[in-house]
């Protein structure tokens, strides 16, 4: 069975998204608060226009020497990012990932709206899961009694 993002990777989530205007500071008190590593860029629709990740903010804030109360986002932001759909395979976004070395991909619909942000470490705890089932059935149809 071929996994989907959505539901199998994710299911209903609160989206952190903040404005192109918010700060580099607004930006890490919300990924601090909410436990996350990336944050959308979004236009008063929810509508995608970038991305922030940590490694932005180290790279694009702080080894520059900016100041993060002052540094808006779109200062930052990676502009127009790689994104899914909610009906993508989990497999196809992790081929994205490896291939663009992106470990966050915003989910759009069909409105650019963001519904959900998948992390490289959501992606491998569900293909770890299929491969764990996999490794059950195999073990299963090799050790089971025959049938009569």
């Amino acid at each position: 069975m071929q996994r989907r993002i959505i539901p199998d990777v994710v299911s209903a989530q609160d989206v952190v998204a903040l404005n192109t205007s918010s700060s580099v500071h607004t930006a890490v008190q919300a990924m601090s608060t909410h436990n996350i590593a990336a944050i959308a860029v979004t236009d008063g629709n929810q509508r995608l226009l970038g991305i922030v990740t940590e490694r932005d903010i180290t790279h694009r804030v702080l080894a520059c020497g900016l100041n993060p109360l002052n540094t808006p986002l779109s200062d930052i932001m990676t502009e127009n990012p790689e994104h899914l759909r909610p009906t993508d395979s989990c497999l196809d976004a992790i081929e994205l990932m490896l291939s663009r070395n992106i470990r966050h991909l915003p989910v759009i619909d069909m409105d650019r709206r963001v519904i959900a942000v998948v992390s490289m470490r959501d992606l491998l705890e569900t293909a770890l899961e299929v491969l764990n089932i996999d490794i059950d059935e195999a073990r299963y149809d090799a050790f089971a009694p025959e049938e009569e």
